[in-house]
C-alpha cells in the first residue's frame, strides 16, 4: 500500500509536469539549472520513460526548452548551470535512444573538456602558490568534482578526465597556510563559500554537496570502474583516515559533522552537536553511502560492513529523522528512500535486509496513507520555497521515490550528477 501510494505521487507530479508550456515564470527563469530548472524536471520525464511509464516526447519537451536560447558554457557555467547541466540531461536520454542527442552532445562534450581544462589550470596554480581553495573549486554542485563525474560517465579514460582525477589525489595532499598544516581541501571561507564571522580560519567541508564526501566518491567510482592514476588509493585512504578521525558516536549510532572548523582542528575535538539530519548534502546518509563505496573500490569488508551499519541506524534513530522536515531529494525524507536503496543493491549480504525493511517506513513518512496524490502534486509543485525543480522540488522528490517505491534499480544514471552511484 505505501511504495503504491508512493507511486501515485510519482504519476501524479510527473502528470502536471508534463509539459514545459505551463511552467511557471519564475521556472523559466532558470532554464539552464539542472537544480531548479527543465533540465531536472526533463529527468523526471527521462527517468519514467526508462522504465515504461511514460512517454519520451515529454522528456524531449522539457530538453527543447532548456536548449531553447544558447545556453553558458566557460567561466559562468558549472555542473549544475549551462552546459553541463543540458548535458547531464541530453546523457541520461541518449543511453536508452540510440543516436538520439548525439551531435548535440558531442558539442557539449567539447566545451565542458574545454572548461574543465581551464579549471585544472587554475587549481594547480592556486596549489603552486600555496593558497586554500575555494569551495567552488572542487565541489559537487559546482566544481571539477562535478565535471568529473560526468567525463568519468562519457569518457572514463580520456586525458581530461584522468586530469580531473590526477587533481583530487592532489587535492588530499596536505598543505602549509601561514606556518599550519591543514588538509588540501581546507577553505578559508564558511559553507556557504562566502566569508564568515562564525568560521574564523575557515573549515574543512566533510559533505557530499560542497565538501570533501564528493572527490572520495568520483575517485571510488573511477576505481571500481578500472580508471586508476598515481596515488589514487592512498587519496582515497587520506579522506577515509580524515572522516575516522572526526566520526563521533553517540546514542543513535555513529555520526559525522557537517565540517570541521580551525579551533576544533586545534584541539582536536569537536564542538558538542545535537542530531542533525542524515541528508545527502551533509551527514551520515550521503558520507555513509561514499564510504560505503569507498570500501568497494578498496576491496575493504569491515569498512563497507560499518557503513551500511550507520546507514541504517540513521534512518531508524528518532532523533535523526526528526531533524528530516521535508520531503526533497538533497535533504529530504525521498532522498533517504533514494539512498536506502541504492546502499541496498551494493551491500553485504549481512546488512542489505535491514536497509530494505527502512525504506517502507521512509516511504510512510514521505506519503502518508491519508494523502490524496493530486493535492500533494498540486502542493509541492507550487511551494514557493521550494517549487518544480530537481534538488528541493517536486521533480527530485517523485524521482527519488520512483525506485524505492517499484523496488527497481535505476535506469538512466539520472543520480551521477549527485555521485550517488
Amino acid at each position: 500500500m505505501t511504495a503504491r501510494l508512493a507511486l501515485s505521487l510519482v504519476d501524479a507530479v510527473a502528470s502536471r509536469l508534463a509539459a514545459p508550456d505551463t511552467m511557471p515564470l519564475r521556472l523559466r527563469d532558470h532554464r539552464q539549472q539542472l537544480a531548479f530548472g527543465p533540465p531536472g524536471i526533463a529527468l523526471l520525464h527521462i527517468e519514467r520513460a526508462a522504465h515504461g511509464l511514460g512517454p519520451w516526447q515529454r522528456a524531449h519537451d522539457w530538453l527543447a526548452a532548456a536548449a531553447r536560447r544558447p545556453l553558458t558554457s566557460g567561466p559562468d557555467s558549472h555542473p549544475f548551470y549551462g552546459a553541463p547541466a543540458l548535458a547531464h540531461a541530453l546523457a541520461c536520454a541518449a543511453g536508452h535512444l540510440p543516436g538520439a542527442y548525439w551531435r548535440a552532445l558531442d558539442a557539449l562534450d567539447r566545451q565542458i573538456e574545454i572548461d574543465a581544462v581551464r579549471r585544472l589550470g587554475a587549481a594547480h596554480r592556486r596549489i603552486d602558490a600555496g593558497r586554500l581553495p575555494q569551495l567552488a573549486e572542487f565541489d559537487t554542485i559546482r566544481g571539477l568534482t562535478g565535471y568529473g563525474a560526468g567525463l568519468l560517465r562519457r569518457s572514463p579514460d580520456s586525458p581530461t578526465t584522468r586530469a580531473v582525477l590526477d587533481y583530487c589525489v592532489r587535492l588530499t595532499e596536505p598543505i602549509t597556510h601561514h606556518g599550519e598544516t591543514l588538509p588540501g581541501w581546507w577553505t578559508g571561507t564558511g559553507p556557504s563559500g562566502s566569508p564568515d564571522d562564525r568560521f574564523p580560519g575557515g573549515h574543512a567541508n566533510t559533505g557530499m554537496a560542497h565538501g570533501i564526501a564528493g572527490p572520495l566518491v568520483l575517485l571510488a567510482i573511477a576505481a571500481r570502474n578500472g580508471t586508476v592514476v598515481d596515488g589514487h588509493h592512498t587519496a582515497l585512504r587520506t579522506i577515509l583516515a580524515w572522516l575516522d578521525r572526526w566520526r563521533r558516536e553517540t546514542g543513535g549510532g555513529p555520526v559525522w559533522p557537517y565540517w570541521v572548523t580551525r579551533d576544533e582542528l586545534r584541539r582536536s575535538r569537536l564542538t558538542p552537536f545535537t542530531p542533525r539530519r542524515p541528508s545527502w548534502c551533509y551527514g551520515t546518509a550521503g558520507l555513509a553511502r561514499a564510504q560505503q563505496l569507498a570500501a568497494l573500490a578498496l576491496g575493504d569488508t569491515g569498512r563497507r560492513i560499518d557503513a551500511e551499519n550507520a546507514l541504517v541506524v540513521a534512518l531508524t534513530d528518532p532523533d535523526q529523522l526528526r531533524a528530516t522536515t521535508d520531503n526533497g531529494l538533497c535533504h529530504g525524507l525521498a532522498g533517504l528512500a533514494h539512498i536506502a536503496a541504492r546502499t541496498a543493491d551494493d551491500a553485504h549480504p549481512s546488512t542489505t535486509g535491514r536497509l530494505r525493511a527502512a525504506i517502507p517506513q521512509l516511504l510512510a513518512a514521505a506519503c502518508p496513507p491519508d494523502t490524496d496524490p493530486a493535492l500533494m502534486a498540486t502542493a509541492l509543485i507550487h511551494d514557493e520555497e521550494r517549487g518544480p525543480g530537481l534538488l528541493d522540488g517536486a521533480a527530485g522528490t517523485a524521482l527519488a521515490l520512483l525506485g524505492p517505491s517499484t523496488a527497481t534499480p535505476t535506469r538512466s544514471a539520472w543520480d551521477a550528477c549527485l555521485l550517488i552511484a
